[in-house]
């Protein structure tokens, strides 16, 4: 059970780090505060939140993916590689919103 919360975990800090890269200083508090309400799993409003967050997370990344995409297009340099590895980290966080409906990680909110 707990160790499935480490995908939600990983994938909020991958998220917090993209937008401290990009200087986005509010996301980085957000996604730290999302963090931090992964000690408060037991209560039923808790994992809703975090799944909404991923879910925001996931569509950044899909962003991100189309924009560096487009940047690299417009100046001829490959993409295809860099695409791949953003569509990958956005089907993880995907999935991590999803392991917040497992029945074993439910159980610990009752």
């Amino acid at each position: 059970m707990q160790a499935l919360l480490i995908l939600p975990t990983l994938a909020l800090a991958v998220l917090a780090a993209h937008f401290y890269r990009a200087g986005s200083w509010l996301a980085v508090v957000v996604c730290l505060a999302l963090l931090g309400l992964m000690l408060l799993l037991k209560r039923p409003w808790v994992p809703r939140l975090l799944q909404a967050g991923l879910a925001l997370g996931t569509l950044e990344w899909l962003w991100t993916t189309f924009v560096l995409a487009q940047q690299r297009l417009a100046l001829g340099q490959p993409w295809q590689r860099m695409a791949l590895i953003l569509l990958a980290v956005a089907v993880f966080t995907a999935a991590s919103a999803l392991v917040l409906n497992q029945r074993r990680v439910r159980l610990r909110y009752v």
